[in-house]
């Protein structure tokens, strides 16, 4: 076999949907028929309005499959693996399918065109989320959507305990949140999530922020540095100390924003993509009263993730890939990065976020926090590996063992003997 099956087994029932007139046809190079598989996403809703105009000008048709999470997946896992050519242009998750791809060779190498590409401006893109779209000094991926930790408050209860201003720091953000506890009980002070796997994202910044990481420079587990154990006692502590209570050790955010949305929260961190579920009132009880600020500041600094939660990128396969790189050239441009930040999905184009007219759809702290975390933010949210969800089993058993008041330290040596076992198998 070409290539070995790596996502799972079943089959996705597969519906192609025509934007134009495309009929079928062999997708040749230079084949004026491009094969383009999407996730559903606002980003892509919104792509599909524009690929008319796309269509006029570059004289191609375009065929779009448009699926779930879940059935993309198992599109890829069936073709990808069987070096199918019928798809040229793929949406892939970066930091979480990205370098399985990339080491199985189904992401085309980019490096070329997007040196090449002055018109194109790759320059223009934040380092972080290059960073993720990148495998052995090779391009493989354009960053399309990003997200990054904020800080999400409640500004009727900071004036009520008599604070001007959010938490700048960590050491703030728990002076507070215990200050606006003790003044309205009932009210957690901080809510973040707390499932093993879902909080290791979250929890990275806080990582990052004390100066941390999962693999050090050389590639080995670091979760068991001074820097990783005061992070893990922080966030564990924060919810064990100031959280809900009988807070529950599996919560994801859906579940922890709806505890922030309910109004039993005072501080949230969460990822800003998120940020309309407080603010709609027709979702949030609080909806005229959240604040939003920059990740506070460790004994690091300030280093919230900056990460691409969806690429583009070209199937190694495809026979068409220079029209391939046409439509990423006009679907990750500048002209259509600010269409699709203005309709709130945020984008990588340094430019664009500079832009006050991409920015004037969101709340102004919003923005403010946001133009903070892209400046410092770290390209990845959890380890950078093959398996990820092995992994975040893994370096989340630490965060979940400080919630629940056992030995975080202990916890995390343990969990460093484990990491690196299988960073080991995984370098095999």
């Amino acid at each position: 076999m070409r290539r070995r099956s790596i996502l799972g087994t079943s089959l996705a029932v597969v519906v192609a949907m025509g934007v134009a007139a495309c009929g079928g046809g062999d997708s040749g190079e230079g084949s004026d028929t491009l094969r383009i598989t999407l996730v559903n996403h606002v980003w892509t809703e919104n792509l599909k309005k524009a690929l008319p105009e796309f269509e006029k000008q570059s004289g191609l048709k375009v065929e779009v499959t448009q699926l779930g999470e879940d059935q993309l997946s198992d599109q890829y896992n069936v073709k990808l693996n069987a070096g199918s050519s019928d798809i040229d242009v793929m949406m892939y998750r970066p930091l979480q399918e990205g370098k399985l791809f990339a080491k199985n060779k189904y992401l085309a190498d980019l490096t070329d065109r997007t040196k090449s590409d002055s018109a194109f401006e790759f320059g223009d893109f934040q380092p972080g989320p290059v960073q993720a779209t990148t495998y052995e000094d090779k391009v493989v991926g354009v960053p399309i959507i990003t997200e990054q930790e904020v800080l999400y408050y409640r500004k009727d209860l900071l004036e009520k305990s008599g604070f001007t201003a959010p938490p700048k720091t960590l050491d703030e953000l728990k002076a507070q949140a215990t200050k606006v506890e003790a003044d309205n009980p009932g009210v957690a002070g901080f809510v973040a999530r707390t499932g093993k796997a879902a909080a290791v994202t979250q929890f990275s910044s806080f990582l990052y922020s004390f100066g941390g990481d999962f693999v050090d420079a050389g590639g080995k587990s670091s979760v068991n540095t001074e820097q990783a154990k005061q992070a893990y006692a922080y966030y564990g502590g924060m919810l064990k100390d100031h959280g809900p209570e009988n807070i529950s050790t599996d919560m994801s955010w859906s579940e922890a924003m709806a505890i922030f949305t309910q109004g039993k929260a005072a501080f949230y961190t969460e990822a800003n993509s998120l940020y309309k579920n407080a603010t709609d009132p027709a979702k949030s009880k609080v909806a005229d009263t959240v604040g939003f600020a920059a990740f506070p500041a460790g004994p690091a600094g300030s280093k919230p993730y900056n990460i691409p939660s969806w690429a583009l990128g070209v199937n190694d396969a495809s026979e068409n890939k220079d029209n391939a790189w046409k439509f990423i050239q006009w679907a990750a441009g500048k002209e259509q990065s600010l269409v699709q930040q203005k309709a709130g999905v945020p984008g990588a184009r340094a430019s664009v976020w500079a832009n006050p007219e991409a920015t004037s759809t969101y709340p102004k702290d919003l923005a403010d926090a946001t133009t903070v975390s892209t400046a410092n933010g770290v390209g990845h949210d959890r380890p950078l590996v093959v398996k990820v969800a092995e992994a975040r089993e893994i370096v989340g058993q630490p965060i979940v063992d400080a919630i629940t008041g056992k030995d975080s330290a202990a916890s995390a040596d343990a969990a460093h003997e484990e990491f690196q076992k299988f960073l080991d198998d995984e370098a095999k």
